[in-house]
């Protein structure tokens, strides 16, 4: 069987919490990088493969399949390295399902709005995506607060965390005040002191996000399906 082929943007995050758990599974994969400042995942021949025209994608020998949840959950069945990652008792795996889906529904969503698109694409940050910002992270700071234990979903890392922790790197890249939210400030410092090897991949993109937040790329040359393109 072929390496597992991986469809990715160097700093995007959901692709980066992807990388993450492939280094804690010990998966090795083939990397193809695309270019987002060019449109690589606009173009015919990418969207053929993912109509939602983003990343991450992977090809596991035929089988195919984009967003990123999703592609955790697959690989840590598929290519299981413990019984705690993406556990198999039923309550347990509910909670990293919950944590999984507050991430999408209302944490990522929060920092998309006032980290991600003010950067890339025709947006403002605004006191109103703060106050959203603000109210995400007093939600996650309370769910540590009720669960106390080192990781997002209990004392073990597991797939929820690589989510999390990426998101959370959008907010440092742009110097976000983590004082008010001790509970995630000590999660995530926590995350970076016992999981060196898997901080170096999100520390990469994190590089990048500082770069991208001081210097937004120049995009109007792309039509997007979704956002409105600054004009140069």
């Amino acid at each position: 069987m072929g390496k597992i082929k991986l469809w990715s943007v160097s700093d995007s995050p959901p692709t980066l919490a992807v990388r993450m758990a492939m280094k804690y599974l010990d998966i090795d994969y083939e990397l193809v990088n695309l270019d987002y400042a060019v449109g690589d995942t606009l173009k015919p021949d990418y969207q053929a493969k993912s109509p939602q025209a983003e990343v991450p994608l992977i090809d596991d020998n035929g089988f195919v399949l984009s967003e990123s949840t999703a592609i955790m959950q697959y690989l840590a069945d598929s290519y299981p390295k413990d019984s705690t990652f993406y556990p198999k008792s039923v309550k347990e795996r509910a909670i990293v399902n919950h944590r999984l889906a507050f991430h999408l529904s209302t944490y990522y969503k929060c920092v998309l709005e006032h980290m991600m698109l003010p950067i890339f694409f025709d947006f403002e940050r605004t006191a109103d995506t703060l106050k959203r910002m603000n109210h995400c992270l007093k939600t996650f700071d309370e769910i540590l607060k009720r669960q106390n234990t080192l990781y997002s979903a209990g004392n073990n890392l597991t797939i929820a965390d690589m989510s999390l922790v990426m998101s959370t790197v959008c907010l440092e890249a742009i110097n976000f005040d983590f004082s008010p939210f001790p509970m995630v400030k000590a999660w995530y410092g926590n995350f970076k002191k016992n999981h060196a090897d898997i901080w170096a991949l999100a520390d990469m993109g994190l590089q990048e996000l500082v770069m991208y937040a001081k210097n937004p790329p120049d995009l109007s040359h792309l039509t997007h399906p979704l956002y409105p393109i600054r004009k140069k």
